[in-house]
C-alpha cells in the first residue's frame, strides 16, 4: 500500500479532538515566544505517525528544508481529510497548527480561514528562520491547492 486507508484519513484527532480554538488557547495563554515555540515542539508528539511505507516521494512537500509527507482524501460530501507528518520536531509542530485548523473541512470552509493572520498573531511570522518560515508556507501552499479539487 502506498496511501493510507481511508480510515485513517477520517480517524485523524487533528481539527477534531486537537482543533484550532484549543491550540490558540494554548499558545496565547504564554506572552512569551520561547515558551509557545516549546508548546509548538511538544505538539509534534501529538500528531499520528504516518508508517515508514507511506513516506513516499510522491507524497513529500516541496520547499520544505526538513523532510515532510502530506497525503488527501476528499470524501463523497466534498470534506477534505490530510495525513502528515516530517523528521522534523518543528515541522511536526507547525503541521499539528495547520492541520488543526485545516483537516476535515470543505472547500468553502478552507477558502476562509486565515492562516497567515492566525501566525501573525501567534509570532510565527517575525520568529521563525526565513528556511523555517518558507517551509511553513510550502506546506500551508500544498494543503490549500486541494480546496481547488
Amino acid at each position: 500500500m502506498t496511501k493510507p486507508g481511508v480510515q485513517q484519513f477520517i480517524d485523524s484527532p487533528l481539527g477534531n479532538q486537537i482543533d484550532q480554538a484549543e491550540l490558540n488557547r494554548e499558545l496565547m495563554a504564554v506572552s512569551h515566544w520561547q515558551g509557545r515555540y516549546r508548546i509548538i515542539m511538544k505538539l509534534g508528539n501529538r500528531m499520528p505517525a504516518l508508517e515508514p511505507r507511506w513516506q513516499q516521494a510522491s507524497a513529500k512537500v516541496s520547499g520544505c528544508e526538513s523532510a515532510a509527507w502530506l497525503y488527501h482524501h476528499q470524501d463523497e460530501q466534498g470534506v477534505h481529510h490530510f495525513l502528515a507528518d516530517s523528521e522534523s520536531r518543528i515541522i511536526k509542530g507547525l503541521l499539528v497548527l495547520i492541520l488543526s485548523a485545516c483537516n476535515h473541512k470543505t472547500s468553502a470552509q478552507l477558502a476562509q480561514l486565515d492562516l497567515s493572520g492566525w501566525f501573525d498573531t501567534l509570532g510565527l511570522s517575525a520568529h521563525l528562520s526565513p528556511s523555517r518560515a518558507n517551509g511553513l508556507s510550502a506546506l500551508v501552499t500544498a494543503i490549500l491547492a486541494h480546496q481547488q479539487q
